[in-house]
């Protein structure tokens, strides 16, 4: 499978028979301007969207007319199997900001979650739902979402092989929320791949790394 990051939680990720799916789609301009990442103008088959805010559930620039996914429960849809756990936007069950959705995908034998805008730690029964993982899509910028020690927290307890950051503060991100740096403090593990010469990924079951790493993509330019 192919994994590109456009930036913030945004997300494409194409299996190998070339069906796309996209995670959290921006728009483009968001929250008077703060939101500085281009367009997402690519054609999915599918889409998912863990919550109601501009910054993750803007579907305009896609193009044809993909299955949008904003619910919890089980699908399938081609070729790729999903499920979306419910959890929360904030450490109050919802009260301040709302719920969230994490989705799991599972794609070519992988099985990928995306913790959309998780704002609280994972209990045991939330954290066995979600099985196994090997990809991990994990925000670690902290005040909407958990900073870098709840971050650091689930990546110790899901154990993926990969986990990728995401929903961090970057030059084109002007948000009141921290760097990737903080989450990647005293990690061991951390692959660099911001000066790799684009934003998209190949990974199969073969290629999984013996140990567990960390990639920080880059996010696409416009």
């Amino acid at each position: 499978m192919k994994i590109k990051w456009f930036g913030h939680s945004a997300f494409a990720i194409t299996s190998e028979s070339g069906k796309t799916l996209v995670s959290d789609p921006y728009e483009p301009g968001a929250y008077n301007g703060a939101v500085g990442y281009p367009p997402i103008t690519i054609k999915p088959d599918i889409v998912t969207i863990s919550h109601s805010h501009a910054d993750h559930n803007y579907t305009k620039t896609l193009s044809g007319s993909p299955k949008i996914i904003t619910r919890t429960g089980s699908y399938e849809v081609a070729g790729i199997k999903i499920t979306g756990i419910p959890v929360y936007h904030d450490t109050k069950q919802g009260r301040e900001r709302g719920d969230n959705i994490i989705f799991v995908y599972e794609i070519d034998g992988l099985r990928i979650a995306h913790l959309g805008d998780l704002g609280h730690t994972l209990s045991k029964s939330q954290l066995d739902a979600l099985g196994k993982i090997d990809i991990l899509l994990l925000p670690v910028g902290g005040y909407f979402t958990i900073d870098a020690a709840q971050s650091t927290q689930i990546w110790e307890n899901i154990k993926p092989q990969i986990t990728i950051p995401m929903h961090y503060k970057t030059e084109v991100l002007d948000l009141p929320i921290a760097n990737v740096d903080e989450f990647l403090t005293g990690k061991k593990g951390v692959k660099d791949l911001t000066s790799a010469g684009g934003s998209e990924v190949s990974i199969t079951r073969d290629t999984l790394p013996s140990d567990i790493e960390i990639w920080v993509l880059p996010y696409i330019r416009s």
